[in-house]
């Protein structure tokens, strides 16, 4: 996994359960581009008041008990397989950078 970096957590309650966003700090603000699209790692979603910078074991808690989650950049998505909470196998690269989804049924 990379070195340590900032990364921030996001939480909240929708109808569906709760929607996790976890993003490497420097991913803020950048678009990564991809054959099938493009992510857009907005303040709106990933950022803004409700977001944190979050230790290892804040996020790891947080992403076990969501619903939905995205992750975006090498230290978010590594500590999710890490954790064993997303499958190395699954995770996409975007112009680079990785990126992946859990969602719980």
């Amino acid at each position: 996994m990379p070195p340590e970096a900032e990364v921030l957590l996001r939480e909240r309650e929708t109808p569906e359960g709760l929607l996790v966003s976890v993003c490497d700090a420097d991913c803020l603000g950048e678009t990564f581009a991809h054959e099938q699209g493009q992510l857009e790692v907005t303040e709106a979603f990933y950022g803004g008041a409700e977001a944190e910078s979050a230790e290892t074991d804040r996020i790891v808690a947080s992403l076990r008990r969501a619903t939905t989650a995205n992750l975006v950049g090498d230290r978010a998505v590594g500590l999710a397989v890490e954790a064993g909470l997303v499958d190395e196998n699954r995770v996409l690269e975007l112009d680079g950078t990785r990126h992946a989804q859990l969602v719980r049924l």
